[in-house]
């Protein structure tokens, strides 16, 4: 609750029957400790009054631009250099399409592109908009640039149809903003991770791979960044932008990633493997495309390195995360994994059925190590990478508290 406590947080409201839920994100940022100002778009006058808004937030509502009693008082100069946080919730697919293509015609757009504050936004919109090709080149050019976007969560929506779209919970994005305002956990650390698949050529034109989207592990790569850590991302084939901050290295098969692993591993102060690795491949690679004649075929296949297993037995092994994703017996399996393994700790989380955490916006960890196992409930990814680099740095730090000395 302190990480909130004096700071001052612009919130900006769009258009949407999500707009409600401001009205309680502001109330509890508020009850909270932090300063709020409210910006409101014409479009989100016609879901929540700016009435409302001014009695929660004890201040007056912004909407105009051209307001003269604005820019004789607070105006959007003044809104911009004031906040340490700029919160946009809902966004709405008009908004983040402005701010994506740095169009500042409102006195909302003007104010984010006038400000250095860090800036949120937690999307709220129709399923098939989320979806929309052009909404998630607009949402990767704002995470290529440092932007965080906060869910949006699944579930039932206004429209009567189902899927992600919903704004987050006010609860969930205080916690997104508690996380961020925390002191630099793992400032000047080198970290190595890895994500997404890996594809495992059969021929010229197919290959062994998973499911594997890589959301997971490029959301754990901004966390570690914003928590102060030098992060090199080694990642499979995905259709991801690089999170803003990180050194990405682009690799396609399991021999590639570890290659790419021993040559960035010798300042390593903690690995995580994120990845979803191919255990095995194709013996042989044909070289032309092999072509449709036998009934059956037979693909002998040979097991591939573990890069975990070989980055933990390293001599001056780093702390090393490791992850497991498992459609059954996730305990026992984890558990199995972490002592065979000889690694730090591991975060295991379902694949299977209606939680399947592959191509998902949420997922839920156990984590597991020497002393136990806890577990992070199911959130958006983002949040979840933010608690998880949290007990990351919780853990390492009392396993090398010389190296903070």
């Amino acid at each position: 609750m302190k990480e909130l406590a004096g700071k001052n947080i612009l919130l900006g409201i769009t258009g949407g029957i999500a707009a409600y839920k401001s009205a309680v994100l502001c109330r509890d940022l508020i009850r909270m400790g932090a300063e709020v100002r409210v910006i409101m778009t014409e479009a989100a006058t016609h879901f929540i009054t700016p009435l409302t808004l001014q009695a929660l937030s004890g201040h007056p509502v912004h909407s105009d631009l051209f307001a003269v009693e604005a820019e004789h008082g607070m105006g959007h100069i003044k809104l911009a250099r004031w906040a340490d946080r700029v919160l946009i919730a809902p966004a709405s697919a008009q908004t983040i399409a402005r701010l994506a293509h740095g169009e500042a015609d409102n006195l909302l757009t003007t104010t984010v592109l006038a400000s250095e504050a860090p800036l949120l936004i937690a999307p709220a919109m129709n399923t098939v908009m989320w979806r929309d090709a052009a909404m998630q080149e607009n949402i990767d050019l704002m995470l290529a640039r440092g932007v965080t976007i906060l869910g949006p969560a699944s579930g039932d929506q206004a429209c009567g149809e189902d899927g992600p779209g919903r704004m987050l919970e006010p609860s969930e994005i205080i916690e997104h903003l508690q996380l961020q305002l925390q002191p630099e956990l793992l400032a000047g650390k080198n970290i190595v991770i890895t994500a997404g698949p890996t594809w495992e050529a059969i021929d010229p034109v197919r290959g062994l791979t998973n499911h594997s989207s890589g959301k997971m592990g490029f959301a754990l790569a901004s966390a570690l960044h914003d928590a102060g850590a030098n992060v090199k991302l080694i990642s499979g084939p995905v259709h991801l932008r690089p999170p803003h901050g990180v050194d990405c290295i682009n690799i396609t098969s399991a021999l590639e990633m570890a290659d790419a692993v021993k040559d960035n591993i010798s300042d390593c102060d903690i690995f995580v493997a994120v990845a979803a690795v191919a255990d095995y491949r194709p013996v042989t690679n044909a070289k032309q495309k092999i072509k449709k004649k036998a009934e059956t075929i037979t693909l002998e296949l040979v097991r591939n390195p573990d890069i975990l297993a070989m980055v933990a037995a390293l001599e001056n092994a780093p702390f090393t995360v490791g992850f497991a994703a498992e459609t059954e017996n996730i305990t026992e399996y984890a558990a199995q994994k972490l002592a065979e393994k000889g690694i730090d700790l591991i975060a295991a989380n379902p694949v299977s059925g209606d939680n399947s955490a592959f191509d998902s916006e949420s997922n839920e960890l156990t984590l597991f190590d020497r002393n136990g196992n806890s577990h992070l409930s199911r959130c958006s990814k983002s949040l979840l990478a933010q608690k998880l680099t949290k007990e990351i740095a919780q853990r390492y730090h009392e396993t090398y508290p010389a190296k903070d000395t």
